[in-house]
């Protein structure tokens, strides 16, 4: 499932557009508006980040009022297909970037390679209704239901009963849609590269939309970013194996690497970013950019 519709959100404003992917048209504009030059940076993709760089584009506007940072999600891919499409200036990733992708890259910019800065963390939660009375689930587990002809369908499977609210005894499964950058990396970690995704799973646009679902489902399950977590859901404990030791997503458990389901969030640039831009990543990472990261319940990156 692709999604060709996306937000636009602008530090400017604060206002949000719906706009169709092949509508935009380049990349680092000023804005003349009021008589004066404003520097546009155009900052595209993840889902799982844009909620912190939304927070970043705000608080950056009050640090230097002579940069509009204007914020878009609608997936990793579409950052990465803007980024080489000479479309964004920054492209936000929840993972790296392939090989393809980076053949793409330089075949669009030759001599150039897509730069790469970390600039914080995120653990990815497995998300129930929180009247769901399950508290933990392992890899092993989350793979059954997750995997192609896995074993495990129904909540019983997994000796659960009785959930409130739940109509009947079969799992709702909710993803993502596939050119997402968490759909990649949970496929990766929890179905193995060799396996494929079941069919038949609710794939949202957003990780909020995962979480909302949720909320709204007491027979569902589905993954997300640790910072979209709500009242209305509640994140299980992770364990490699079925007995060993459940870990709770938190920032010390994902810096320690102990929570089995963290990863990395990247921004890119296509090669050396220009002064502007290479000002604004300075300041996302940091400390107060990182404090932002904490902030929005991300985890920041290793002092």
């Amino acid at each position: 499932m692709t999604n060709n519709m996306f937000f636009k959100w602008s530090a400017r404003g604060g206002v949000i557009i719906a706009a169709g992917a092949w509508m935009l048209t380049g990349c680092g504009k000023n804005d003349g508006a009021g008589g004066g030059k404003k520097q546009s940076i155009a900052n595209i993709g993840s889902d799982t980040m844009v909620n912190l760089a939304i927070a970043w584009a705000d608080a950056y506007a009050k640090v230097d009022p002579s940069v509009s940072v204007e914020v878009t999600g609608g997936g990793s891919g579409q950052g990465v297909a803007a980024l080489i499409n000479s479309s964004c200036d920054i492209a936000n990733c929840s993972r790296k970037f392939e090989e393809k992708e980076i053949a793409d890259f330089s075949a669009k910019h030759p001599g150039k390679q897509p730069k790469e800065f970390m600039v914080g963390y995120d653990a990815l939660s497995v998300f129930v209704h929180k009247d769901n009375p399950m508290t933990e689930i392992s890899i092993e587990e989350l793979q059954q239901l997750y995997m192609k002809d896995g074993k495990f369908t129904k909540w019983s499977d997994l000796g659960v009963s009785n959930i409130p609210g739940a109509k009947g005894d079969d799992v709702v499964l909710v993803s993502r849609q596939n050119n997402s950058g968490t759909y990649h990396y949970f496929r990766e970690a929890i179905v193995g590269k060799t396996h494929e995704m079941r069919l038949g799973t609710l794939d949202m646009n957003g990780s909020k939309d995962v979480v909302d679902l949720i909320a709204k489902t007491p027979n569902a399950i589905g993954f997300s970013g640790m910072g979209y977590a709500t009242p209305a859901v509640k994140h299980l404990k992770i364990s490699k194996k079925k007995g060993d030791k459940a870990v709770e997503p938190t920032i010390a458990t994902t810096l320690d690497k102990s929570y089995p389901i963290a990863r990395p969030m990247f921004m890119y640039t296509a090669g050396e970013p220009t002064p502007q831009i290479k000002k604004y990543l300075d300041w996302i990472v940091s400390d107060a950019g990182q404090k932002i990261v904490k902030e929005t319940g991300y985890v920041p990156l290793p002092k």
